[in-house]
């Protein structure tokens, strides 16, 4: 488990004192995938490069399976870091060594004879998908094979925490659904903690459970992810989860009454809701605005709905939609 308690970070510069962390506290349970998302400088990056300690924390705690890092020795450090390995935007492969002395390269330094290394280093290279790239250079191979040394070069020392850094901001889309693929496998294989920070809502999406929303060093939200795209309460969560717009201005509708309707992981069905209720009920709702979008098979998000009538039609309105599982109504008026 990884605890971080009460973590600060702060910066002296010329041009003055920068605080990237305030306070922060966050506890991620082995065998998670944990996203930490924010805009460029909320502290992301601040905070993963501090859990294995490449920042040392200006206050805090970092304590990982009870320890607490920042009271290691140096040689201690050495060896924990062997169980927190990071991967990063911009692969930091060594050009001059192969693929396969690459992968190797960490194992060599942790004292394993180089047979056995480069041995390690096939089997890995296999696991990513590139058992046939052991003797290509970084140069040789695309970005996203790139990224897959890195991972195997991480998992070399079998580490139980993986840190991923931006991992596929430099990608082009095919290859980042390619490697969150290889991530999510990965972690399934191998029962590993990762924690994948990025500013893309769309890869917390695809591969986490719970989400941590940093805004200005500080933590504005966390939850699991499929709560926090239902029903985002901070507004760092709801630019990040709607960046077209939370807050909508509402056309007046004047032949009735409004509500909010709120997807917490419905389950889709074949027909569309409003048009079932049309059927059901006898209620032709209007729809005025709406942010949704589906995992898997379950909706999330929002939508705004003209209820046309007087308070009985809203009743009933409201009365059919909270019959459905995983559906949060209320009227609102104005803007939602």
């Amino acid at each position: 488990m990884i605890e971080i308690q009460h973590l600060t970070k702060t910066f002296t510069t010329a041009g003055g004192v920068t605080e990237a962390l305030k306070d922060v506290s966050l506890t991620i349970p082995d065998g998670e995938i944990y996203g930490i998302i924010g805009m460029s400088g909320a502290g992301k990056s601040t905070l993963v490069r501090s859990i294995n300690m490449l920042e040392r924390p200006t206050s805090g705690k970092i304590v990982i399976d009870g320890r607490d890092m920042a009271a290691l020795s140096e040689a201690e450090l050495r060896a924990a870091r062997r169980d927190i390995t990071m991967i990063f935007q911009g692969f930091n492969l060594l050009m001059q060594r192969t693929c396969q002395r690459n992968v190797a390269f960490p194992l060599e330094l942790a004292g394993m004879k180089r047979g056995d290394a480069m041995t390690r280093a096939a089997e890995l290279l296999e696991l990513v998908g590139l058992g046939d790239k052991l003797k290509n250079y970084p140069s040789q191979l695309s970005g996203g094979q790139q990224q897959r040394v890195a991972i195997a070069r991480a998992l070399a020392t079998k580490p139980k925490i993986l840190l991923c850094d931006e991992a596929t901001s430099a990608l082009d889309p095919q290859s980042t659904q390619s490697i969150l693929g290889l991530i999510r496998d990965i972690h399934d294989r191998l029962g590993i903690t990762v924690i994948v920070i990025t500013h893309q809502m769309s890869v917390v999406e695809q591969i986490c459970t719970r989400v941590a929303i940093l805004d200005g060093g500080e933590v504005a939200e966390e939850g699991k992810v499929s709560e926090v795209f239902a029903a985002p309460q901070s507004q760092a969560a709801k630019r990040l989860v709607y960046p077209e717009g939370y807050e909508q201005p509402v056309v007046r509708f004047d032949e009735g009454k409004m509500l909010r309707v709120v997807f917490n992981g419905a389950k889709a069905t074949k027909t569309p809701l409003i048009a079932q209720m049309a059927l059901d009920c006898g209620i032709t709702a209007s729809i005025l605005g709406a942010s949704t979008k589906g995992i898997g098979e379950k909706a999330y998000g929002n939508m705004l709905l003209g209820i046309p009538g007087g308070d009985a039609e809203l009743q009933r309105a409201m009365d059919y939609l909270r019959s459905i599982p995983d559906i949060f109504v209320e009227e609102v008026d104005g803007h939602v």
